[in-house]
């Protein structure tokens, strides 16, 4: 459901990601590996919804980030919700740079840097995301990530590692050195 949805979003510039459907499923097969069912169950039925409603999630979520459409929760309860979950995340990002920089340098930057950037920062995009789902699927969201943070496990390295299993590494490690050694940056 959301690869057509990805698919079908009609971007102002060519975009090559568009043309890697494969990458596509390997970057948000990484992302729901560390969802609890609760939360799979309960954004398969926001995809579902959406449908329904003739709403693409994903061009949703690139008009956020873009700036183009004003918030699409106006509940500060979800809003609140939201900011819980990008400062956990945010955090994981921080000791990800920390641990693995020659990996990260590839990734997007931490936060927006001055009025304009060319690249959406790791915050908007996630928050653009966020904004997506809806209550249920982000108190659920919310639920994994604090659990993840009671067992002190970075559910963000989690997503890497799976990430970077699915492009052919064996761990995050060894995609650290060969970014390390080659000075690549398109590892990702």
């Amino acid at each position: 459901m959301e690869l057509r949805m990805f698919l079908s979003v009609v971007p102002k510039e060519p975009v090559s990601c568009q043309q890697d459907p494969e990458g596509f499923r390997v970057m948000r097969r990484a992302q729901f590996s560390v969802w609890s069912e609760q939360t799979l169950v309960s954004y398969r039925e926001d995809l579902k919804k959406a449908i329904t409603e003739k709403r693409n999630l994903m061009t949703l979520k690139y008009a956020r980030m873009d700036n183009l459409i004003p918030k699409l929760h106006d509940n500060i309860m979800v809003e609140n919700l939201i900011d819980e979950i990008v400062a956990i995340q945010v955090e994981w990002q921080r000791e990800m740079m920390a641990r693995y920089p020659h990996l990260m340098k590839r990734g997007r930057p931490l936060e927006r840097e001055g009025k304009t950037t060319e690249t959406t920062s790791f915050v908007d995009y996630l928050r653009s995301e966020l904004e997506t789902y809806s209550a249920g699927t982000l108190a659920r969201l919310y639920e994994d990530l604090t659990e993840g943070q009671s067992k002190d496990e970075n559910l963000i390295e989690q997503i890497y590692s799976h990430m970077l299993k699915g492009l052919g590494f064996s761990s995050i490690d060894e995609a650290e050195e060969a970014a390390k050694a080659t000075g690549q940056t398109d590892l990702m």
